[in-house]
């Protein structure tokens, strides 16, 4: 058993982000949640969420909540759990969908961890490595998810980049 502290792991698409952070979990030797902000709108997102499930094994308590996320970390974020919420770009992307304001619900998200007592493990895509997006949506998303990665960096004590499956330490609290 390994103590945790509440960790964002950040990486691109297939990049192992997701993998790493259910070992971080795994190995704390607390019970585990898994805060999904997915919906399985279509076949594709239905199978990815298959895949993870698989992956991840027994074990796990399994929370879906893809808007008030907030609200589910009060209710799951209790002694003896680490709650593992993967991921917030789909967050983000069913807040702007839903038209509720990304600023407004980062901005309760880190009142939350400014007073959260145990560990969250929170996984997010890197978006901005890559090309700009061709359309004002696609860049008004890129830009609110390179806001809302700051903003959680900033709170948290722990962040790790994680690229071909390995973890580059950004922040890490000893």
């Amino acid at each position: 058993m390994t103590t945790l502290a509440t960790t964002l792991v950040l990486g691109g698409a297939r990049s192992g982000k997701s993998a790493f952070a259910e070992q971080l979990v795994g190995d704390s030797g607390l019970s585990r949640v898994y805060l999904a902000t997915a919906t399985a709108g279509d076949d594709e997102m239905r199978s990815r969420i298959a895949h993870h499930r698989t992956r991840r094994g027994e074990g796990w308590l399994t929370v879906e909540e893809p808007l008030a996320l907030v609200d589910a970390l009060t209710r799951e974020a209790t002694r003896g759990r680490a709650v593992l919420v993967d991921c917030l770009t789909l967050w983000l992307s069913n807040l702007m969908l839903a038209g509720r304001d990304p600023e407004v619900e980062a901005r309760r998200l880190t009142r939350f961890l400014g007073v959260a007592k145990y560990p969250v493990i929170f996984v997010s895509n890197e978006v901005g490595l890559g090309l700009v997006p061709e359309t004002p949506l696609g860049r008004s998303f890129r830009d609110a998810q390179g806001r809302l990665n700051q903003i959680v960096a900033a709170t948290v004590p722990n962040v790790v980049f994680i690229a071909a499956g390995l973890p580059l330490w950004l922040k890490r609290a000893l």
